[in-house]
């Protein structure tokens, strides 16, 4: 195993800031894999993982625990935040579920095969063959260039939590300016005669109603009762429990105010938090524009791919996605654009704490050609029919798992507010049908915008124009949608001994210091960036936050200890780039 202690490392806080309750437990000591140390969330091809022995396509975890003395309600759930890419999940030698996929957390009931006193025996068999039937993002079984190493098996927490026989499953926010929608779905066994191994926990709108406790600060809170599964909360023109006039307070990056909440339904209660915005596309003075609680507003953002040299898909602790975010701040960037990953919880909620918005990628499945995806669109090859049917039954099965995930990843995120839109497709990566994922996207979250084929490849269906734009600038103009420059720059700068790989480096264009990367990214802002602002140009999203591995293209280094670029000098371009943006909107 590493050398550090188990002080040192992070992922012990509540592992869902949006759904918190005391009785949970985190499984994190005393794993093995195929018979070898390792510390658990990280994945095995991690350093700070401990793990020294072979990692094949199949990994068996074990893990012994005891139950908490606190455990004292009727169920026992046993949650994953991320495992890649099949799980089949045992407790005490029963089999309680399997879950596919990558990405995204799931959960089992436990209570019925769980000893309450004694030892449990926890075990994860893992199949993980980077099939490209599941998402993969940017992992590649050999890496190199913009494709970065592999990520198998558990990388993200692994903890049990106590509820009532009854419980809130999950609690959905819809917020508009002067107050938000509430739904509260409840969670419950799975009532069947299937064996144990065949249960699991499920959801459905709660049957006996819900309150809501609102705190709005200096001990002020409001609350509401529903006897239904949902309801709506103003809090425009209402008074707090005690008498006192209340006033919506707005999130926004300049004031990200966020609402803490209590819910209580029947037994059980939660604690969480929402806030109140609108995101919309509006027309301003002739051209479209997207609005922020109706305002126009420019996302100057930066590209997000979220590695971390010492845990690949996981940084060492929590607080290192908020370190991130404070970061790309203090630079002027108001907007991440998620890249071809779903993160933990904790990225969201720090966004949401510190006002940044963040642009989702739904992770990419199928092929990648580097010919038909990236070299001949990029000298302008850009049309591509994508509805032809799926040839195979393989096919067939990719697409349909691609668009289950795509819905499942709206669901997961659909509570922060920093979350004000979504790529569906990227670059044609697995692209198929993108004007019928489109509608079942908004189908299911009409709240956020969406970016369907970013960079090329556009179909009919999208609430953006979006282009890529490297090696180059050229003239932008907007027509009947907000024009986004969805990807460009990405000038690379190496610094010594703060490299993946000295040897070996990728980007779109050298420079040799602080002063000449600076100048090139601000010049190439002046010159295409801020004359299209008047022209529709809504956001523009540079590559990226840090360096990744050999591609050294990040305003970060790799390891984050050094800023490539003069901070004041970013700050300037950002402050003209919202002066562009108020002469535009007059």
């Amino acid at each position: 195993m590493t050398s550090r202690t188990s002080n040192e490392i992070g992922w012990k806080k509540h592992p869902r800031p949006q759904l918190r309750r005391g009785l949970f437990h985190m499984i994190s000591e005393g794993w093995s894999l195929n018979g070898g140390d390792i510390c658990v969330p990280f994945p095995p091809q991690a350093p700070r993982s401990g793990y020294e022995g072979d990692i094949g396509t199949r990994l068996c975890y074990e893990v012994s625990f005891v139950l908490p003395e606190s455990f004292v309600k009727e169920r026992i759930l046993l949650h994953f935040g991320a495992v890649d890419q099949v799980a089949e999940v045992w407790v005490n030698d029963h089999c309680v579920g399997t879950h596919e996929g990558g990405y995204l957390p799931f959960s089992f009931d436990i209570t019925e095969v769980v000893y309450p006193t004694g030892e449990n025996k926890l075990t994860v068999k893992v199949t993980d063959e980077l099939s490209k039937q599941y998402p993969y993002g940017k992992q590649s079984k050999t890496p190199g260039g913009m494709w970065y190493t592999e990520v198998s098996g558990i990388w993200q927490t692994v903890w049990l939590e106590n509820v009532p026989e009854r419980y809130i499953g999950k609690v959905r926010f819809t917020p508009d300016e002067e107050g938000v929608g509430v739904t509260v779905f409840e969670g419950a066994l799975r009532k069947t005669e299937a064996p144990a191994s065949e249960q699991t926990a499920c959801e459905g709108k709660a049957e006996k109603g819900f309150s809501v406790i609102i705190d709005l600060g200096d001990g002020e809170t409001l609350t509401e009762t529903f006897e239904h599964e949902e309801g709506y909360i103003r809090l425009a023109g209402r008074c707090s429990d005690s008498g006192m006039p209340v006033t919506p307070k707005l999130w926004s990056p300049e004031s990200p105010y966020l609402y803490s909440a209590k819910i209580i339904a029947g037994e059980d209660e939660a604690e969480t938090y929402f806030a109140l915005r609108t995101m919309k596309q509006e027309n301003t003075e002739g051209r479209p524009r997207l609005t922020l609680n109706g305002k126009p507003v420019f996302l100057h953002g930066l590209l997000d791919q979220g590695y971390f040299p010492e845990g690949i898909y996981l940084p060492c602790r929590e607080e290192a996605y908020e370190a991130d975010i404070l970061r790309v701040k203090e630079l002027g960037f108001n907007m991440l654009r998620k890249h071809c990953k779903v993160e933990p919880e904790w990225f969201y909620y720090y966004c949401d704490v510190h006002g940044m918005l963040v642009l989702q990628d739904i992770v990419n499945s199928g092929g990648y050609s580097f010919a038909g995806d990236t070299a001949l669109p990029t000298i302008g090859l850009q049309k591509r029919k994508d509805t032809k049917r799926a040839k195979t039954e393989e096919e067939t099965s990719r697409r349909r798992f691609f668009e289950q995930h795509m819905k499942d990843t709206l669901h997961h995120l659909y509570n922060h507010p920093c979350v004000v839109g979504f790529t569906i497709f990227n670059e044609g990566w697995g692209q198929f049908e993108a004007d019928r994922m489109y509608e079942i996207a908004k189908r299911e979250d009409g709240s956020r915008l969406y970016d369907t084929t970013s960079g090329w490849f556009a179909q009919k269906k999208s609430d953006f124009d979006s282009r890529h734009v490297y090696f180059r600038t050229k003239k932008l103009t907007g027509k009947e949608k907000p024009l986004f420059l969805s990807e460009c720059g990405g000038f690379s700068y190496q610094i010594k001994d703060h490299c993946y790989s000295p040897d070996k480096s990728y980007g779109y264009g050298a420079c040799g210091s602080e002063e000449e990367l600076t100048e090139r990214i601000c010049s190439m802002y002046r010159k295409m960036v801020l004359p299209a602002i008047e022209r529709g140009l809504c956001g523009c999203v540079y590559t990226q936050v840090s360096d990744v591995e050999e591609e050294i293209n990040g305003l970060y280094t790799y390891d984050r200890q050094v800023c490539k670029v003069n901070k004041d000098k970013m700050k300037r371009l950002a402050a003209e780039l919202t002066g562009a943006l108020l002469k535009a909107s007059r």
